[in-house]
């Protein structure tokens, strides 16, 4: 089983509609079709674009105005999904429930069915700036390809997080990232090679780039789209399929060969799934 892949280095700059954002969005999802894509990644948080439209004063909207929003986020992808046939992890949108906040992943089928992921853990900054919430289970989604993870930004750096989305099932964990220095971005990049080895799975990642000068928290972003493989003989010796330049709006290819998984679980070089001391330490379900 086979499966290509695409990430989006999204830039982000100031548009004046949603409009604009369905355009620029429409755009990536032709150039990844252009590659017979079949699984195309957006970052965390690039919907706060839309907080750059601003209001009647030329103020930016706030985070509270992006859940209004969200109808037409979701008629979006749907509709992209559908007409181009494709997966669409369609980044983070902010969403609503019962009066709170939650940074939220999507994952739109080519049929129009659509999965959904809250972010778990929140950083400070989500926290202090924006009042984020945090949600409370894991979602592992049944495709075509087998199945599939979200996981979030900063939920990356818990190791039992994607150690639960692995023992569940899921060979490929899709995480949408946002990161406004070096520091935040390596932070995401290395633990998420480190889950690749542990797990014995792929990870895709990406990241925003560009800025939105109006928009706070969102004035800086440093971003690199990469798919992370294991590191063991069958796969590239630094574990990179395909990684993006850093901070250019692009697009990243590759294709995973889900067998090849299965083989270095069973025979590789190490075999870290299967050497699990479940004996001394808990065995995630």
């Amino acid at each position: 089983m086979k499966m290509r892949v695409s990430a989006v280095q999204y830039h982000l700059h100031t548009i004046h509609s949603f409009d604009e954002f369905a355009h620029q969005v429409e755009h990536y999802v032709k150039n990844a079709q252009e590659y017979d894509t079949e699984f195309l990644l957006f970052p965390e948080l690039f919907t706060t674009q839309l907080m750059s439209i601003g209001d009647e004063q030329g103020n930016a909207l706030p985070i509270t105005a992006l859940p209004s929003f969200t109808e037409q986020y979701v008629n979006l992808f749907r509709s992209l999904a559908a007409k181009y046939e494709m997966y669409l992890i369609g980044g983070t949108h902010i969403i609503e429930e019962n009066g709170k906040l939650y940074n939220t992943a999507f994952l739109f089928y080519p049929d129009g069915r659509v999965g959904q992921q809250k972010k778990i853990h929140i950083t400070p900054w989500e926290v202090k700036g924006w009042n984020m919430g945090a949600g409370d289970s894991l979602q592992i989604f049944e495709t075509d390809k087998g199945k599939v993870a979200m996981i979030i930004c900063y939920d990356i750096e818990f190791p039992e997080w994607v150690r639960i989305a692995k023992a569940r099932g899921a060979d490929v964990i899709f995480c949408p990232s946002c990161t406004d220095d070096r520091h935040a971005f390596h932070r995401v990049r290395y633990t998420s090679h480190a889950r690749t080895i542990e797990n014995q799975v792929y990870v895709v990642l990406t990241g925003t780039v560009g800025s939105l000068p109006t928009v706070d928290f969102m004035r800086a972003n440093f971003g690199q789209a990469a798919i992370l493989t294991p590191n063991d003989v069958p796969f590239p010796p630094r574990g990179i399929l395909a990684e993006g330049e850093i901070n250019n709006d692009m697009l990243v290819t590759a294709d995973l060969d889900i067998q090849l998984l299965y083989d270095v679980r069973e025979k590789g070089s190490v075999t870290t799934w299967r050497d699990r001391r479940t004996d001394l330490y808990t065995d995630w379900k």
